[in-house]
C-alpha cells in the first residue's frame, strides 16, 4: 500500500500547512522541487501534487513547476487542481505526471468522465468527496442527492477504474480515515481506492495495509506526515 505525501503548490511555491510544526528540514523550504526530492529520499513511492491556483481558476496554473518536479525525481506524480477537460488532462500528462485526478465536480459531466477513461485509462482518477455518506461538490459546499456508493457504481459504469475518496469531516482532522466506506467502494463496487485525509497514526496505516488486498491502494497524507506523527 502506498503512503503518498501531499505537496500543495501556490504561485510556484510549496504551501506550508498552517498551524503545523513541520519537519525542521522543511521549515523554511519554499521550493516544491526540493520538498519532492526530500520525500523521495525518505522513501516515498508516489507524490500527490495539488495546484491550488488551478483549483481556484478552473485550469492548471503551475504547469512549469509541476514539470520541473517531474524532471527532478524518479517516482510518479499524481496531479490535481484545475483539471476539468480532456485538454487539461493531456497537458498535465505531457509534462511528466503519471496520473491526474479530476475534480469531484466532474460528476455533473458524465461524458467527460467517459471520454477521459476511454482516452487515458488508468492515468485518470476521479475524486469523490463525501459528507455524511452523500457526495459533495463545489468545494464541499453543496451536497448532492447521490450516496457515495451510488456515485461509485455510476463511475464504474462510465469506465472509471480508480477513485480518490475523501471524507470531508475527517480531512485534516487526524481522526482516522473512513475505512468502512472506502472498503465498500473497493469490495462492493470493485473500484481501486486511494484514501485522502484522516490518517493520524501508524495504527491507522496498519489498518489500511490490512485492506490492501481488498482494493485499497494507498492513502494521501499531509498533516500527519508533516507533523511527524507517522513515517513512510
Amino acid at each position: 500500500m502506498l503512503v503518498i505525501p501531499a505537496i500543495d503548490i501556490r504561485c510556484g511555491k510549496f504551501v506550508h500547512l498552517m498551524s503545523v510544526r513541520t519537519h525542521l528540514e522543511l521549515a523554511e523550504v519554499e521550493d516544491p522541487v526540493k520538498v519532492a526530492q526530500w520525500w523521495e529520499n525518505k522513501g516515498a513511492r508516489m507524490l500527490q501534487i495539488t495546484d491550488l491556483d488551478g483549483s481556484f481558476t478552473g485550469s492548471p496554473e503551475n504547469l512549469d513547476t509541476i514539470q520541473e518536479i517531474a524532471a527532478n525525481i524518479k517516482i510518479p506524480l499524481q496531479v490535481a487542481g484545475g483539471i476539468r477537460n480532456l485538454r487539461h488532462i493531456k497537458e498535465v500528462l505531457d509534462i511528466g505526471a503519471h496520473r491526474v485526478m479530476i475534480n469531484a465536480n466532474a460528476i455533473r459531466e458524465p461524458e467527460l468522465i467517459r471520454e477521459a477513461c476511454k482516452n487515458f485509462g488508468e492515468q485518470v482518477a476521479i475524486a469523490i468527496e463525501g459528507k455524511n455518506d452523500m457526495v459533495a461538490i463545489e468545494g464541499w459546499n453543496q451536497t448532492t442527492d447521490w450516496t457515495i456508493k451510488e456515485m461509485s457504481r455510476h463511475l464504474k459504469e462510465l469506465g472509471v477504474e480508480r477513485v480518490v475518496f475523501n471524507d470531508i469531516k475527517r480531512y485534516g482532522s487526524l481522526r482516522g480515515p473512513n475505512l468502512k466506506v472506502a472498503r465498500e467502494i473497493a469490495e462492493d463496487i470493485g473500484l481501486k481506492v486511494i484514501i485522502a485525509g484522516g490518517v493520524s497514526s501508524q495504527e491507522d496505516l496498519e489498518k489500511l495495509r490490512e485492506l490492501s488486498t481488498k482494493g485499497i491502494e494507498g492513502v494521501i497524507v499531509g498533516k500527519a506526515l508533516y507533523c511527524g506523527l507517522i513515517n513512510l
